[in-house]
């Protein structure tokens, strides 16, 4: 189960999960993913859609996806 809040609210069962890389947006607790070095080497259409780049604060990241 995955906690929707930061209170423990809501819970969603856990769907899949992916190597990735993370940068917080607004605080540590919201941020974007991105695909990975790896990732956008092999595959070009990754590459079109980062063209402006990942930022600098993307760190490598195991991201959780819940089901709903």
């Amino acid at each position: 189960m995955l906690s929707r809040d930061t209170e423990g609210n809501a819970y969603s069962p856990f769907a899949t999960y992916s190597n990735a890389r993370y940068a917080p947006t607004l605080s540590d607790e919201v941020g974007e993913v991105y695909p990975l070095p790896e990732e956008l080497e092999q595959d070009r259409e990754l590459r079109e859609l980062f063209a402006d780049g990942i930022p600098d604060s993307a760190v490598p990241a195991l991201v959780l996806y819940p089901l709903g």
